[in-house]
């Protein structure tokens, strides 16, 4: 699809910008990047290239925490039976793994808080069976069996009935999330919630932050159900009786948990997932480095947020999706490599299953979009589609048709007289809110939560047309009658002359790369392309040449760059050899043969 190229930022670069380079010791195209994206002084920039953990901001900043953690530790000490109750995506099943883990070092089995193995109890719903957060079935199994301490992770905010529930069984609840509050908030003994802002929209007495913020919680509204886990955890480090534990082991729970949920990769999160890589390259905990191994990476391989995102996080979502979230739990625990490696094997194994799965449901999928394409939303639905794939497949309907979509399927509830309903999983484009879209429809729906950029829902059968018609009349409402295209954020224009090995070894220091923090994309000056050829099933491989001014009689051809363009063979045709264009790209160094090359990654062109 076409895309509208802009720029982050036109504003004038300062002319001292070359100083500040030098005195960061970076080049003036990094100097240049860091200030179009808003960081723009020296101090700055020096904490984002050197974002240390000294930079992380007191947990008690986070709305809650320091109750959530008096409450914990006072349970604790009481003797209190502790169960940690997460979610089956990698979020919530790494900071169940993280409090699981914590629990086990800073406490001996002698304390409270421990089962008669001598284990923190834990509870992951199954995504088929469960389905997700709190649920009366689980907690009532937890209560006979002798907890009396609850702590949700990544999940629970919602959940108001069954915290009551849990309290009428003489539990203690305390919950930990950073999903978007429903309006009345669970009756737990403490609730902790970065978004629960006491600064949201700059309003006093705050609110609930979803981009509102002005700024005073120095980026905790961002963190991760894993992140909030970790700062509970640090604090509830400092209050319990005996030594305290490094914290630092856990980043790489962390940073894994963080970048699997797509949540901006700025401020405190950039601190926690850019140390979290490190131990993720270094691999001391068991289950990481077989993961590592089963994704095609070397034990010690360092690896980038996009690694994480599309080799290690899919293999650990795969257990929630297909079959049972434990192992990867199991996996995450494991005390040595000879328990982690047939763990990692089997979650593999899940993953090409689900990779298999997707495949068919995207077929099918964008046949029915090819029949609602006068839509602005689009609500796919099949009885058979699997519901651990679904949302999986709804974000590459929207990387091909940049509109938001829901996909559902048929979950099957005995308790229902119609024998199940349907259940969905929606994503969004950049200028939709997915969550405000669906709370305009909360009287269709069961039930609903989620992000500006992803939800999910359960919903009668009945409804499903109402929710087409609702679903595109809320779209067309917020964003207008014309669909959409995708927009290119560019940094600047870049010549090939000013890119070099130097440069590349830069633009690694902005890493990691994601939400809030891409990936540096530049846009060429006009370039001949020399050569054109097809490789794989539909990539393309370039020679571009830029045009340099020579004399009178014109210009001609300078410095040349190898490029490619990734399944764009279709729309980057043939044709293009011979002709002069300009293309968004992004620079990186080819080692394929051994040899290092610089190649540019091609996004998009135009003429």
């Amino acid at each position: 699809m076409p895309c509208n190229w802009q720029l982050l930022s036109g504003a004038p670069v300062p002319g001292d910008i070359g100083r500040i380079a030098e005195e960061l010791g970076i080049t003036q195209v990094i100097a240049e990047v860091l200030w179009r994206r808003g960081i723009q002084s020296e101090q700055r920039m020096d904490r984002f290239l050197s974002p240390g953990l000294r930079h992380l901001e007191r947990p008690e900043t986070i709305p809650g925490l320091a109750e959530a953690a008096r409450v914990l530790a006072t349970g604790i000490d009481s003797g209190k039976r502790l169960c940690v109750w997460g979610d089956y995506d990698v979020d919530g099943i790494t900071a169940t793994t993280l409090v699981k883990d914590f629990m086990r070092m800073r406490l001996g089995p002698e304390r409270g808080a421990f089962d008669g193995s001598g284990q923190v109890r834990h509870y992951l719903p199954n995504r088929v069976d469960d389905g997700y957060g709190l649920n009366n079935h689980g907690i009532e199994k937890l209560a006979a069996d002798g907890v009396s301490l609850l702590l949700t992770v990544d999940c629970g905010i919602s959940a108001a009935s069954q915290v009551a529930h849990a309290n009428g069984l003489g539990m203690t609840v305390v919950v930990s999330d950073h999903h978007a509050p429903a309006e009345e908030l669970p009756p737990a003994a403490a609730v902790c919630n970065p978004r629960l802002c006491p600064h949201a929209d700059g309003v006093p007495g705050g609110g609930v932050v979803d981009g509102g913020c002005d700024g005073r919680c120095v980026g905790m509204c961002d963190l991760a159900g894993v992140g909030v886990a970790f700062m509970l955890m640090a604090a509830l480090n400092r209050l319990l009786p005996g030594e305290a534990v490094d914290m630092r082991q856990f980043l790489d729970l962390v940073a894994l948990g963080t970048v699997a949920d797509v949540v901006p990769l700025t401020g405190q999160n950039r601190i926690l997932v850019k140390n979290g890589l490190l131990l993720i390259k270094e691999a001391r905990r068991p289950g990481i480095a077989s993961l590592k191994v089963y994704s095609g990476y070397d034990k010690l391989a360092e690896l980038g947020a996009g690694q994480i995102g599309f080799g290690l996080a899919p293999r650990i979502n795969a257990a929630g999706r297909m079959a049972d979230p434990e192992i990867a739990l199991t996996l995450l625990l494991a005390p040595d490599m000879d328990t982690a490696n047939p763990l990692a094997s089997k979650l593999d194994g899940l993953n090409a299953k689900r990779r298999a799965e997707e495949q068919t449901i995207l077929e099918e999928a964008l046949a029915q979009a090819e029949e609602q394409k006068d839509r602005l939303g689009l609500v796919l639905a099949a009885d058979h589609w699997h519901p651990g794939v679904i949302g999986i497949v709804a974000s590459r309907v929207v990387e091909r048709y940049y509109r938001p979509v829901l996909m559902l399927c048929r979950e099957e509830d005995a308790n229902d007289p119609s024998g199940g309903h349907w259940k969905g999983s929606g994503r969004s484009v950049a200028e939709f809110d997915l969550h405000d879209g669906l709370a305009g429809m909360a009287q269709l729906f069961l039930g609903f939560g989620g992000h500006k950029q992803a939800a999910g829902l359960s919903m009668p059968y009945a409804n499903l047309e109402p929710l087409r018609e609702g679903f595109h009349l809320a779209v067309e409402a917020a964003l207008g009658p014309t669909p959409l295209k995708p927009t290119l954020k560019l940094d600047r224009e870049l010549g090939f002359g000013e890119i070099s090995h130097t440069l590349l070894k830069e633009l690694e220091m902005l890493q990691p790369f994601g939400m809030g923090n891409p990936e540096p994309l530049f846009v060429s000056p006009p370039v001949l392309v020399k050569d054109y050829r097809v490789f794989g099933k539909d990539h393309v491989k370039l020679l571009l040449a830029e045009q340099l001014e020579q004399d009178q009689a014109g210009k001609r051809p300078g410095l040349l760059l190898p490029a490619k363009a990734w399944r764009k063979a279709r729309e980057l045709t043939r044709e293009v050899q011979g002709t002069l264009l300009r293309v968004a790209f992004t620079p990186r160094i080819d080692r394929f043969d051994g040899v290092p090359k610089i190649e540019l990654q091609v996004k998009d062109w135009a003429e």
